[in-house]
């Protein structure tokens, strides 16, 4: 019985399936009544949502794009915010985040499907560790206006968090940059197929 009253674990089960919940894909059925699993890269994050309900309706899609973003960066942002009010350790705030990054990777929902991580690790990150995403953010920004592919801008961004993070972060207040390195690897990881697809030269642009 002490294991659902402890506090930590309710914090991860609240993480996981908070994580979980795919809004792109809820979004872009509600709104644009359109499966984005079965479409484009199949994926339930906003940049399958932009390019999938773009075929329809374009005016639209832009919209449920950001909604996604911000949705999706908010999953884990919630959990840790709620968690930071109620004074739990930086050990556990960072067991939240890896754990919300877990969740819409690997949706509960979806048969252990999902996105790559890339919005709710932008949330995780812009809380935990706000100057370093910032900078990553800045990163990703440039690079998404000039190269215009959505993978290797969100790579560049990432690359660039982890980094900034070792150089102004160190430790984390845990002792180990360790979280952020697992964080990074799950969406390096989730995004294997479009790394191999850059290579090949068959990566789409977002126009």
């Amino acid at each position: 019985m002490d294991f659902f009253t402890n506090s930590n674990i309710i914090f991860y089960l609240l993480a996981y399936l908070v994580g979980s919940i795919p809004f792109g894909l809820i979004l872009a059925k509600i709104f644009a009544n359109v499966d984005i699993k079965s479409q484009g890269s199949n994926s339930i994050g906003a940049t399958n949502v932009l390019r999938v309900v773009k075929q329809t309706n374009p005016s639209l899609a832009k919209k449920l794009g950001i909604a996604t973003v911000i949705l999706d960066a908010i999953k884990g942002l919630v959990i840790i915010a709620l968690a930071m009010f109620l004074n739990a350790p930086s050990e556990t705030l960072w067991a939240i985040a890896v754990l919300a990054v877990l969740g819409h990777c690997y949706s509960v929902y979806l048969g252990l499907e999902g996105g790559k991580g890339v919005a709710t690790g932008l949330g995780v990150f812009l809380i935990l560790i706000p100057i370093p995403t910032l900078i990553g953010a800045v990163v990703w920004i440039i690079c998404a206006k000039v190269i215009k592919v959505s993978s290797l801008s969100s790579l560049f961004g990432l690359t660039a968090v982890v980094l900034s993070a070792i150089l102004f972060n160190n430790g984390l207040e845990v002792g180990s940059n360790a979280p952020v390195y697992i964080i990074a690897f799950i969406i390096y990881y989730k995004h294997i197929p479009n790394i191999v697809r850059l290579i090949k030269k068959e990566e789409q642009k977002v126009i």
